[in-house]
């Protein structure tokens, strides 16, 4: 590749690219679109694969959320390169929002305690969890003792409050990210089909054909 890097970057380069995009997130964000739109699928596989990636970011499984999209998409024959920019939806930016509803939903579901904890909190419950499913694995490898009992609690406390209420907001974001993305991307396409077409009716025309010749036309 003519502009490929010749020094790869690292793994903590390429986390923080996607937390903090070099260009910023409105760069970011305007780069997707213009990605998205030229998509050559229909405008209902690509909204329906955007809605699959939205409802994938209300998931507890962090890290996993481009393969719960792409399970989604393949699952309803959705377009998965769609699905992939639709778990953009979860950035450092939603993401306090997301947990926020998520952890309330989930334990008036439940029926547990409604106390709300800050994003601070949730994370480092996520963190310690982590670190105590690699102590656990290390105990059963003979290396220190298990932390089985804090995953237990991690578990009916954090995670399957999360993970059950995050169906509810996130069918529901999905559904309005599927009604207003299918008219949009059936209305570019329909300009840019538009657009193409007119351009190569003017290329065949005389003019066009003499323009093209003397080097004026692609």
């Amino acid at each position: 590749m003519v502009f490929k890097r010749r020094v790869k970057p690292s793994v903590w380069e390429k986390v923080r690219a996607f937390v903090l995009p070099r260009t910023g997130w409105r760069r970011a964000i305007e780069y997707m679109g213009h990605r998205l739109k030229r998509l050559p699928d229909t405008p209902h596989r690509i909204s329906l694969g955007l809605a699959c990636g939205v409802f994938a970011s209300f998931s507890p499984f962090f890290g996993l959320h481009f393969i719960l999209a792409i399970f989604a998409a393949r699952i309803l024959r959705a377009n998965i390169l769609a699905s992939c920019f639709g778990t953009f939806f979860g950035n450092p930016l939603t993401f306090p929002f997301i947990a926020a509803v998520s952890m309330t939903v989930g334990r008036k579901i439940l029926g547990g305690d409604d106390k709300t904890e800050g994003f601070g909190a949730l994370k480092e419950a996520f963190a310690n969890a982590f670190l105590g499913i690699w102590q656990s694995t290390k105990a059963v490898l003979g290396f220190g003792p298990s932390a089985w009992d804090q995953l237990v609690d991690f578990w009916f406390q954090v995670f399957l409050p999360y993970l059950v209420g995050g169906l509810v907001p996130g069918v529901v974001a999905g559904a309005a990210t599927y009604t207003l993305a299918r008219p949009l991307v059936a209305a570019y396409q329909a300009r840019r089909k538009s657009r193409l077409k007119a351009r190569a009716l003017k290329m065949r025309s005389p003019r066009g054909a003499k323009r093209r010749l003397e080097g004026d036309l692609p």
